[in-house]
């Protein structure tokens, strides 16, 4: 009897039936790459005889998905993507993983490859890739993977800190009292109730940080260890800590739930067991052994640490103010809820029962820093952020004002190495201006609005204390992470050239292609550039001639960070660079030709003579336009229109030939 994973050899020969292969595409943008490897995969696999259905995961969503009859009579499949690919529907088949470049260049390799390719388990995305998958990767695919592990955890954490946050607040402000104990609300109250929502929220914030974090690496079956080891690491009465390890023990958490479970899906069992192990075995013994680990390995140095800053602390009670509250405000902004935080918030708590509230004093100035300042810096260079960001940035403002220091955290997860230094230098400087001051607070809680509610001794310097200290966080965040992107895109700002607008063509329904987004104002016949980065500029600055470019620096910016990603260069001497971007204000194509060719990086090795540049808004992703992209993507592997394309001998001629493109 022959199994499923052992199919035939034979093409299309007498005596053998026909092999039938499927596909899925898929790049992290979803513009070009998927629908090119798609058009590759399909001609290689007529020229050799061969059925093949190909599923495209581009920006417009899924297309041609396949069946359930599809997979049960699939001999194989191969999987030419750049992100997670969810692989556990094909549970019992060949699968063949390699990078969406592969399915562009190598497609006839890639169905002899699959024939072999070992018989896929049942398990999810496999974020981390096989043996198989590491073949067609290339370099730096494990840095990609945990950079979007934590993306994916701080895009699900968002919400809940927002409306956890913002709910505090509320409730703070309207039912809250200032008491010896800090703002109390009376139970049994309506506030009372709406801040013990806000409360479940701010519970659940960082679990499904750790949790999302773990699924992006090891898909479903990780995210329960991924979410039970972050509300474990969050709740430090298990490992007898007076606080959690915060936000800081959830990345931790979720990058070790999630290879855990990478390397348990590796381990080889029987049939009979497979499966129960995604939905049973695996979130088991990943949950106790995480879970475990945490309380008996990590915690105990978590505690440690808890306790001697505490002691430290209190050796340091008369020293300068001015380094003492330095020193406080460095700690209350390291890690925000986390154990170092809370000590040196309960050391300033445990004072104010002795008269000494001055302690208190420099920890409220430096508790809403942190969300206030990366709140400012989203403001500042808005460019820097994306939509969700600058949103996020606004709800952290209004957390900062009641002392809501958790609402920074969603920065400090996606940028640590940019936010944290900026972070504690900014608590820093409030907690020694609120200490130089003498400024007193009377209530164990922080932020402008402990002030306005008249807890706080010295108001005037203690919202100076503030407002510096924000200051010089936003400042310190926006020049982090501008240097951070300029480091790693390598290149100097870019201007558009100054165009009379009297000098701009007319561009008439005759002279518009593809919808209108490629006009003849935006093909160039002759390219200048003789190389990548030049040429890129080079054609933003072509695009901005149609004003439909607000920055050009920024767009520029934004398709050599695609670059970094992979390149653009598709082969068969085209390349396809795009962006996504505010940038623009709405989708734009542009055309050119470099009779010489640009080294764009192709994996067969040709020179790019064939250029578009697609610009498109982030609130275009899945519009008409992407459609109208992919059917360009797809006619472009057509070597007569390639060939017609390079002939023509104008920008008219070259608008004829891409009428074509329906």
């Amino acid at each position: 009897m022959t199994s499923p994973a052992d199919p035939p050899i034979g093409g299309g020969s007498s005596g053998q039936r026909r092999l039938k292969l499927l596909a899925v595409t898929a790049c992290p943008t979803g513009i070009a790459h998927t629908y090119m490897a798609a058009e590759k995969l399909s001609q290689a696999a007529e020229s050799l005889g061969v059925d093949m259905k190909v599923e495209t995961q581009g920006s417009i969503g899924a297309e041609n998905i396949l069946s359930d009859n599809d997979v049960r009579s699939a001999d194989g499949i191969i999987i030419a993507a750049d992100k997670d690919v969810d692989r556990s529907r094909f549970a019992g088949k060949r699968v063949l993983s390699v990078g969406v470049s592969e399915g562009i260049s190598h497609p006839e390799r890639l169905i002899e490859r699959v024939r072999s390719a070992p018989v896929h388990g049942g398990g999810g995305s496999e974020g981390g890739g096989s043996a198989e998958s590491a073949e067609g990767g290339g370099g730096g695919r494990e840095r990609s993977v945990a950079y979007k592990a934590l993306m994916n955890g701080v895009s699900y954490m968002i919400p809940f800190v927002v409306v956890g946050g913002l709910l505090i607040a509320i409730s703070l402000a309207l039912g809250g009292d200032a008491t010896s104990k800090g703002y109390v609300i009376p139970e049994g109250t309506f506030w009372a109730h709406v801040n013990a929502i806000g409360v479940i929220g701010f519970t659940l914030m960082v679990p499904i940080l750790s949790g999302y974090i773990a699924y992006a690496i090891g898909d479903r079956p990780a995210l329960v260890p991924g979410m039970i080891g972050g509300w474990i690491a969050n709740t430090g009465e298990l490992y007898d800590s007076k606080a959690g390890a915060g936000f800081i023990g959830a990345i931790v958490t979720g990058f070790l739930a999630g290879y855990l479970v990478q390397w348990i899906k590796k381990v080889k069992v029987p049939k009979f067991v497979q499966p129960i192990m995604p939905i049973i075995v695996i979130p088991i013994v990943a949950t106790t052994a995480l879970g475990l680990f945490f309380i008996y390995v990590i915690g105990k140095p978590i505690s440690w640490v808890f306790e001697h800053l505490t002691s430290w602390l209190s050796g340091m009670t008369g020293t300068s103010a001015i380094l003492l509250g330095a020193i406080l405000g460095l700690m209350i902004a390291f890690d925000m809820g986390g154990p170092v935080n809370k000590t040196a918030f309960l050391f300033g708590t445990g004072l104010i029962a002795t008269g000494n509230q001055t302690v208190m004093g420099m920890c409220a100035a430096a508790i809403p820093v942190m969300p206030l300042g990366q709140g400012l810096a989203t403001l500042l260079r808005r460019k820097l952020y994306s939509e969700q960001e600058r949103e996020t940035g606004m709800a952290s403002l209004f957390m900062g004002f009641f002392g809501i220091s958790e609402g920074a955290i969603p920065f400090a997860a996606a940028r640590p190495a940019q936010v944290i230094p900026a972070n504690m230098l900014g608590g820093a400087v409030a907690g020694a201006v609120a200490g130089m001051a003498s400024v007193q607070d009377a209530v164990p809680h922080g932020g402008p609005i402990v002030a306005v509610l008249g807890a706080v001794g010295g108001v005037p310097m203690f919202f100076v204390a503030i407002a510096i200290g924000a200051v010089v966080t936003a400042l310190t965040t926006v020049t982090l992470v501008d240097l951070s992107q300029r480091k790693r895109r390598g290149t100097p700002p870019v201007d558009a050239p100054d165009v009379p607008e009297a000098a701009l063509p007319e561009a008439g329904e005759e002279d518009e292609v593809l919808s209108g987004y490629l006009t003849r104002q935006t093909v160039k016949v002759r390219l200048d550039a003789g190389d990548k980065e030049a040429a890129i500029r080079e054609m933003a600055a072509l695009l901005a001639t149609t004003g439909k470019v607000d920055d050009v620096e920024e767009l520029v910016r934004t398709a050599l960070r695609r670059e970094a990603q992979g390149t653009t260069g598709l082969g068969e001497e085209i390349a396809i660079p795009h962006a996504k971007t505010d940038a623009v204000n709405s989708p734009v194509v542009g055309f050119a030709r470099s009779p010489e060719g640009i080294e764009w990086g192709s994996l067969d090795g040709t020179k790019a003579k064939l250029i578009f540049m697609i610009s498109v808004p982030e609130a275009a992703a899945g519009d008409e336009h992407l459609r109208i992209l992919a059917m360009l993507s797809r006619k472009l592997m057509d070597t007569g229109f390639r060939e017609r394309l390079e002939a023509a001998p104008d920008d008219v001629a070259v608008l004829d030939v891409l009428r074509e493109v329906r």
